[in-house]
């Protein structure tokens, strides 16, 4: 019987022997696959020496042919797509832009929180426009915030709203939606560039009985006319400080007109102001009564320096009083621009002792009155009972006279 270490050495030499054959088999395999593809590779290249094919020269002068109409209408539809790509990007930028600037509220803008946003809009500065054309001062005074923050709410209100330099043409189109109301006079209203027109200040200075009241209740009416009839299709405020309203004069205008009386009258504002702070306060209330629906588009102020020049007086308080009236003329004119507003105002006048030929009278107020009205107009008594208006000041337009009178139907031409 054999014993266990010979049965193992059969065993181990019988596995040896059948490992070294599968390795023989799969070597012999691989030898006789790679000899076959060699022998394929070999037919295939003596088959194309053997032949000549035409196909590969058809195929290049065809694709010439074919390429040559190809690539210019390839090229101007890709020059296409790259432009309306471009167009569709500007597009859609423009279009992010706007959006984004028309979504720009106060609680966006810098250094601007629940409780300053609370204070602005309380303060009256309810909208980006309102803070883009204030003063740092008056949001310091307002918000209680610093000076530096102040400029900042400015800067990104003004930059909000896109406030940079225009061209000539879109001025010339904004001039044109300018609205002139008429003072009943056609000679006046030649004078004066077409009549009182919205945005800015016109005022008429001239002594007592000169007509300056009495145009301003021909405004009250003619105001309200269309605009196609010399009006602005609009009511009228009136700040009262000499007591000059005659609501009964207004009607006796209305009705020479062949005009409804009442629906005149309800379209009125007016109020007295009995003081120079509740002047400049006033001003303020007629923004609120703008945003309260009241179709605005005359303000009159009857006359403009009656409290002024009796609260302020001696020249220690000059500097005061026309730092005041600075900031009430800005106001009014900030109203003007802001609305599409026209402002008319009266002044008092006063005679200079030091003129010994030609007329004395000047109109008080100084320079601050003068600069910052856009059109200024002296009005005197003239022969048998007319008027005489006489521009002083405009921004295009000449200098000259002309006549006029007040009768029970209001202003007309002599």
């Amino acid at each position: 019987m054999m014993n266990l270490k010979g049965w193992r050495r059969i065993k181990m030499s019988s596995l040896d022997v059948d490992e070294q054959d599968s390795s023989d088999l799969r070597s012999t395999s691989s030898h006789k696959g790679k000899a076959s593809a060699k022998a394929e590779n070999a037919k295939a290249e003596d088959g194309k020496k053997g032949e000549k094919s035409p196909e590969p020269i058809l195929d290049e002068v065809s694709e010439k042919i074919e390429n040559k109409p190809l690539d210019k209408s390839s090229n101007a539809a890709k020059d296409t797509n790259d432009a309306n790509t471009t167009k569709n990007t500007n597009t859609t930028k423009n279009a992010n832009t706007t959006k984004n600037t028309k979504d720009i509220s106060i609680m966006d803008l810098p250094g601007v929180g629940a409780a300053t946003a609370e204070k602005l809009i309380n303060g009256g500065f309810d909208n980006l426009m309102r803070i883009a054309v204030s003063s740092p001062g008056e949001l310091v005074n307002v918000a209680g915030v610093t000076e530096m923050i102040a400029r900042k709410i400015i800067k990104a209100s003004r930059d909000g709203l896109n406030m940079g330099f225009e061209s000539g043409v879109e001025l010339l189109r904004k001039r044109k939606e300018v609205v002139k109301i008429s003072t009943g006079s056609k000679a006046f209203d030649a004078l004066i560039g077409g009549g009182i027109e919205t945005g800015a200040i016109t005022e008429c200075y001239g002594a007592y009985g000169s007509g300056k009241t009495s145009l301003a209740h021909q405004l009250v009416i003619n105001a309200q006319l269309p605009v196609g009839q010399g009006g602005a299709g609009g009511g009228v405020v009136w700040i009262d400080t000499e007591g000059t309203i005659r609501p009964e004069y207004i009607k006796q205008l209305a009705e020479a007109r062949n005009l409804d009386p009442m629906k005149i009258l309800e379209n009125f504002r007016g109020v007295r102001s009995f003081n120079s702070d509740h002047q400049m306060l006033l001003v303020e209330k007629v923004e609120e009564l703008i945003k309260q629906g009241f179709p605005l588009k005359l303000i009159i102020v009857d006359s403009l320096m009656s409290h002024y020049r009796s609260e302020f007086v001696g020249r220690g308080t000059l500097a005061d009083r026309q730092q005041r009236l600075n900031k009430h003329m800005h106001a009014l004119l900030k109203l003007a621009t802001n609305y599409s507003l026209a402002v008319y105002v009266t002044n008092q006048v006063m005679a200079r002792p030091d003129t010994f030929f030609g007329d004395p009278t000047e109109a008080i107020g100084g320079h601050i009155v003068a600069h910052t009205s856009t059109v200024r107009v002296y009005l005197r008594r003239g022969k048998k009972g007319t008027r005489v208006a006489k521009l002083v000041d405009a921004p295009a337009l000449p200098d000259g006279e002309v006549v006029f009178q007040i009768t029970d139907e209001g202003i007309k031409d002599v």
